[in-house]
């Protein structure tokens, strides 16, 4: 009995341990080159409609349920989506919207987990061209920080980041009469 509590005791340390040097923020962040203007380029991230054109995820289920309420594109909107495992369910909404620059939000996922956290599409010109930056932070607690010791969501995101961002400088740059 008593070699058991001691066992228990110690998987308490350790959790606590991991916890405690686990990281508690992420951040990731992707950015391409886009051979058009800000102004050309800032409504395909400044509208949820229009970023399901080349969202990676809006494409890994043909069938997802989309509902966009409020007005698309100014703050307070918010885009809601239930699709396969691949996509889960959530809540995007835009939170602040700077014209020709900034695009901020905030996403609720509600499954496969629960869990809150804020993005960005920031816009800058760059020479007659647009540097998109996508970015994406957010907080784990205790004790969901210690699967950051075995998860990267830099790698995991990141590749998603840059399909996206690659979609968008696709959809753009091919469209003539843009």
């Amino acid at each position: 009995m008593m070699v058991a509590l001691i066992l228990i005791g110690l998987l308490v340390l350790v959790v606590i341990i991991l916890g405690l040097v686990a990281p508690q923020n992420y951040h990731v962040s992707r950015s391409v080159m886009i051979e058009k203007p800000r102004s050309k380029v800032f409504p395909y991230v400044q509208f949820l409609q229009k970023q399901d054109e080349w969202s990676p995820w809006a494409r890994r289920d043909s069938e997802m349920f989309k509902e966009i309420r409020g007005e698309d594109g100014t703050v307070g909107a918010v885009s809601y989506w239930k699709g396969n495992k691949k996509v889960g369910e959530g809540e995007h909404e835009l939170t602040n919207i700077v014209a020709n620059e900034l695009v901020q939000s905030h996403l609720r996922f509600i499954r496969p987990w629960a869990s809150e956290s804020d993005a960005y599409l920031r816009l800058e010109e760059a020479g007659g061209q647009t540097r998109v930056t996508w970015g994406f932070s957010g907080v784990n607690p205790f004790p969901f920080n210690i699967m950051m010791l075995f998860m990267n969501m830099d790698k995991m995101i990141g590749k998603d980041f840059e399909e996206g961002l690659s979609n968008l400088k696709k959809l753009i740059e091919e469209q003539a009469y843009i």
